[in-house]
């Protein structure tokens, strides 16, 4: 398990490229046009974790195997998308599938690349997006508000829990403010907010497409984007797209690293983008480890135990017996799970224990 990633933002601003870089093909056509990608790239990308192969070697494993991250590119919004411009309607539906947004934005200049909007301005592109996201979600809620208030009026029980969420968000989203800045206090709904798939309730970051030299620095407009992110609580990270797109095609890892270390961080853009994405959706990896493989798994953070072994089958969830913990930093210090076994530091724990990032655990549960 890990979660799907919707890439979006202005035509033109490098969100193919981005995709192409991420899933280290060149599958998503990217070109100097609007919509260029017409139907939805879907790309599996593996986590990247130091700590994988650290454990497989530790554990003897005969494999490796990573967690993944799903990310879609789909067609570039421009204004009027939410009243079916453009390929408005069919880059909504695509969007409400995905657990989070990254919002590319472009933050350079290059007279070579065509700009719908004329000129460069990531401030203003990010209103125009957030606008049509907005209005789209706003035209939903208002179709779901006239009924359901007149089975409310009726007596209806469900129909006055929903409405009671609705409103809210209508209230919110007509006074020009996204979905995500309400927050629920009553579990129930909040459970109801996100079985609405609206897409300004959706954890959001900014991804400032720049040039090769601003990949480590940013520059003015990167500023400015930040500075807005800080605003709206949001995380933003700079990425140089068609530099990702080169460090790929790289087949030599000592090349590869040489060109990192060039550039400054020694650090690619997928793996900077996974730690914001796990950040942003509040992720934890759990990990299990035997000789014919350590796999890693992701839940979300405060995620019980059971609920851990249902990530891995419904067997181990159904029959959940108890889960024999080791933290990675005594799996590591104990060289390994007999070591721990040896020094006490194995935990059997209930179906209410609450995973912690980089636990390795061995459920034990009856057929």
């Amino acid at each position: 398990m890990g979660f799907s990633c919707g890439i979006i933002g202005l035509p033109n601003v490098g969100k193919s490229t981005l995709f192409n870089a991420l899933t280290s093909t060149m599958s998503a056509q990217a070109a100097n046009y609007p919509f260029c990608t017409i139907a939805p790239n879907v790309g599996m990308v593996a986590v990247p974790d130091e700590r994988l192969h650290t454990l497989a070697r530790l554990g003897r494993s005969a494999k490796a195997v990573a967690t993944h991250i799903g990310f879609v590119d789909v067609a570039g919004l421009i204004r009027g998308a939410s009243r079916g411009e453009g390929l408005g309607n069919q880059f909504l539906s695509h969007i409400r599938r995905c657990d989070a947004v990254a919002h590319v934005l472009r933050c350079f200049d290059d007279e070579n690349v065509s700009h719908v909007e004329g000129s460069v301005d990531p401030l203003r592109d990010a209103e125009t997006v957030e606008t049509e996201l907005m209005l789209a979600d706003l035209d939903n809620l208002e179709q779901r508000a006239g009924p359901l208030a007149k089975k409310a009026r009726a007596g209806d029980t469900e129909a006055k829990a929903q409405i009671a969420v609705i409103e809210p968000i209508l209230e919110i989203l007509r006074s020009g403010q996204p979905a995500r800045v309400i927050n629920f206090d009553n579990p129930d709904y909040v459970a109801r907010q996100r079985q609405l798939f609206l897409l300004t309730a959706k954890p959001m970051m900014y991804i400032c497409n720049v040039e090769e030299n601003a990949a480590s620095t940013g520059n003015a407009y990167t500023e400015r984007v930040f500075l807005r992110a800080k605003l709206e609580k949001l995380s933003a990270i700079c990425i140089a797209a068609a530099v990702e797109a080169e460090i790929v095609q790289f087949q030599d890892i000592t090349e590869k690293e040489a060109f990192l270390t060039m550039l400054n961080p020694m650090e690619t853009g997928l793996s900077r983008l996974v730690k914001s994405g796990y950040h942003l959706l509040d992720l934890i990896t759990f990990f299990t480890v035997g000789p014919k493989e350590t796999r890693a798994w992701t839940v979300r953070r405060g995620a019980s135990a059971i609920e851990a072994a249902g990530v891995i089958h419904s067997d181990f969830k159904k029959g959940f017996i108890r889960a024999a913990t080791i933290p990675y930093k005594d799996f590591l210090a104990c060289n390994g799970e007999q070591g721990a076994r040896e020094a006490g530091k194995v935990r059997l724990e209930g179906r209410n224990y609450v995973v912690t990032d980089g636990d390795i655990i061995h459920f034990l549960f009856s057929h």
